[in-house]
């Protein structure tokens, strides 16, 4: 049933240009929610002050505070919480195989490649592995290039797959895709031969919930 309440003063920590909360973002979206920003500025390193360390001890944003209970952390938890709060549009498909594969290309994406290139990873690379700028771009071209040529091995082949990742309209999967995509956007990757994802990105792009999300467009995005 669809929550009839009015909305929760939804209190978001975000930075604008973070993958995980871009997806939190295209979700509130979606769903016609509002979520109040407190910016949390990674470059100053803010995500490891006693303050925000009491709100996620692994220091990681997204985290979102529901009034009256502990805030959410770990952006997939946080689509599924909002999923079940404000049921439509749906985050994901109505029957059992369905749910599962859209959530199996969304873990891909959100559990196999963007962990590998968060600030944490690239600061003990830097302290413990002598990477410099060039090193961590390598890497950086290395994983989330695996990552999407993988999700486009099943985009390309699976009948499930419509004008977005599953069917025609957009799912938790599209989300997770999109925010890996534009961080190779804001990286200035360009990864070659993702013909599927390039065709759903274009869905993507024109829909307005995913562009309002764009991080060129957040709060402390650079001119």
């Amino acid at each position: 049933m669809t929550n009839t309440l009015s909305p929760p003063a939804f209190e978001l920590f975000a930075f604008w240009r973070t993958s995980a909360t871009y997806r939190v973002r295209v979700a509130l979206n979606l769903k016609g929610l509002t979520a109040h920003e407190r910016i949390i500025n990674l470059d100053l390193g803010e995500q490891r002050s006693p303050e925000f360390l009491k709100i996620n001890p692994l220091g990681a944003i997204p985290a979102l505070v529901d009034p009256g209970h502990a805030p959410l952390t770990q952006s997939m938890a946080i689509l599924e919480y909002l999923d079940e709060f404000q049921p439509t549009p749906p985050l994901l498909p109505t029957d059992l195989h369905g749910r599962a594969r859209v959530r199996s290309l969304a873990a891909m994406l959100g559990a196999d490649t963007h962990p590998l290139i968060t600030p944490r990873v690239k600061k003990y690379l830097a302290s413990n592995a002598a990477f410099d700028d060039a090193a961590w771009r390598a890497w950086q071209i290395q994983w989330l290039g695996t990552g999407l040529a993988a999700v486009e091995q099943r985009l390309a082949t699976e009948k499930e797959t419509g004008r977005f990742c599953h069917g025609d309209t957009p799912t938790m999967a599209d989300i997770l895709l999109s925010s890996i995509v534009v961080m190779t956007r804001v990286f200035k990757i360009t990864v070659p031969d993702i013909p599927t994802i390039d065709r759903i990105m274009q869905a993507c792009d024109a829909h307005a919930a995913f562009a309002k999300a764009e991080p060129y467009r957040q709060a402390g995005a650079p001119a």
